[in-house]
Formats: C-alpha cells, structure tokens, sequence
C-alpha cells in the first residue's frame, strides 16, 4: 500500500497557509516591543513554523506533536515516494511533507482516543496493509539476491525471435463448434459465400466475429500449433479446405497476406524482457512455496 499525502497538490499549498495562518503571533504589548529591535523580530523563522515546532524537535525526528516523535525517517519514506513518482526533493516539498505528518500524527491521536484502531474493519485493513508491505520487502529481497542476468535477458531474446521466425501472417477465421458445421461453412465458400460475411453470422468467437473473423497480423507462435500449422501452409487468398482442430473449436481459416516480420532490436524489448523474466521468477517461487505448504 503506497503512502500518500491527504492534500492533493493544489490543496497543499492552501493547507500550509493555514498552518503559517494559524503561527502568527499576537502583537506583543508595546513596552515589550521597545525591548527588542523590529529587524530581529523579522528575521525570526517561528512566524513561518507553526505551533508544533514552538519546542525544538528530539534528535532524529521532525517534529513533536503533543509529546509524540514525528521521525525523519518517516519523512525521508515519503520523500522517496514522491521521488518515484517524479516528484522533486527540495526545501520547499519536504515543509510540505513535515506539515502533512504534523496534521496525520494529529489526526492519529484524535483517532486514537477515538477507539477507531479498535473497530475491527480497521484492524482488518492495518493487518492487510502490514502484509502487503512485508511481502513486498521480502520479493524485493529475494529478488535483488536472485537477479537477472544479462545472459538471461539475451537467451530470452533468443527465444522469442526464433519463435517469431521471419514471417508475419494476416490471416481470418470462422470459429464452429463441430466439425460437420465447419465442412457445412466450406461448402458455402465454394459455392462462392463472402468470407467476412460467413464469419460475421457464424463464427463462434466473439473477438473477431464483428471484424469478419479478422485475426490482424501476427507471428505463427501466437497461434495452437494446428491452426498456424494450417495458415503458414495456405496460398494468399486461399481458405482452408478441411477443418482445422484446436482446443477452442473447429477453424475455416483464410490467409489474407505474408510480409517479413520486424523484429525489435534488443535494446528496445530489454526492459519488458527483464519484467517478464522477474516476474517469472516470483511465480516460480511462489510455486515452490505452494508444494512445500500445508494448505487446507
């Protein structure tokens, strides 16, 4: 679960007003005033502070609220958050975030008196929440001691290209659910039946039944084995004349055109490639967790 601040950005600068609203001091009487020069006055930062900083805070924390550490370490967290989503780490966006902890910590308190943390819905919600972020550490780790390699990304590449091979098909199909309606279909093709209009009223699958079966321009591989056995097999323009099996159904398959497939180059497909590979290695082990556990 992703920290974030409870003031959108165009409601912060707003709410840090309020605070520096809420730091003015009342005008002091005027013998005090005489005692000390107007220019030193000026100069002092606790007019910008707000009430919480009045005291100045332990070592290693921010600020204290009604007794309670603010730690810089939780605003350090944020920070680093923010840095993520491309947010700036500067003077000005960490008195942001020390105001933002100031009114949660606040908020928190008041909750806490509350009995809120006590109501089971919540305590439902902080276990989920602790769970999301200890399973999260721990893949960070895991991974970070199990990473990709360089080699990893490159046989990967290997793999995928060759699968693609060097041809791309833009092929249509009907889809039936027996093998009679698909000889039934071919029938009507021979007879001289428009195939996007056959595929339109016929064809089971309801992706590319609307497009007149139109399967666009794809590599062999992201086909069963039977059917792109079949479409790589077929002469443009030519259908096929037997039903072709899959596990989906019974195919008449057209073959439309045939062009050279363009590969991407490595370094383009690098960064998918290493998240595919990363995420393979969590579902394996999550796998490996799965047969070792006791799950009823």
């Amino acid at each position: 679960m992703k920290l974030r601040l409870l003031a959108a950005a165009a409601l912060a600068a707003p709410a840090l007003a309020l605070a520096q609203a809420a730091a003015q001091p009342e005008a002091p009487p005027a013998a005090k005033s005489a005692d000390k020069p107007a220019a030193k006055s000026a100069d002092k930062p606790a007019a910008k502070a707000g009430k919480a900083s009045a005291k100045p805070a332990a070592a290693g924390a921010i600020a204290t609220v009604n007794g309670v550490v603010v730690p810089r370490s939780r605003a350090d967290l944020m920070m680093r958050q923010q840095a993520a989503r491309g947010g700036q780490d500067n003077d000005q966006m960490r008195a942001l975030m020390r105001e933002e902890l100031i009114n949660r910590e606040l908020i928190s308190q008041e909750a806490g008196r509350a009995g809120i943390a006590k109501n089971p819905e919540v305590q439902a919600q902080l276990d989920l929440v602790r769970q999301e972020i200890v399973v999260g550490a721990y893949i960070r780790e895991w991974v970070s001691k199990h990473p990709i390699t360089d080699a990893d990304v490159q046989k990967e590449y290997d793999r995928a290209k060759a699968q693609a091979g060097d041809k791309e098909y833009r092929a249509r199909h009907i889809l039936l659910e027996s093998e009679d309606q698909a000889k039934g279909m071919i029938a009507e093709l021979k007879k001289g039946g428009k195939f996007e209009e056959l595929a339109t009223k016929n064809s089971k699958d309801g992706g590319t039944a609307g497009r007149g079966g139109d399967l666009d321009w794809n590599v062999p591989g992201a086909y069963d084995r039977a059917f792109s056995d079949a479409m790589v097999k077929l002469e443009k323009g030519k259908f096929s004349e037997t039903p072709v099996q899959t596990r989906f159904g019974y195919h008449v398959i057209l073959l439309e055109d045939v062009r050279p497939v363009k590969f991407p180059g490595l370094a383009e497909v690098k960064p998918r490639l290493q998240q595919q590979l990363v995420q393979g290695k969590i579902e394996e082990l999550v796998k490996g967790l799965r047969a070792k556990a006791k799950i009823e």
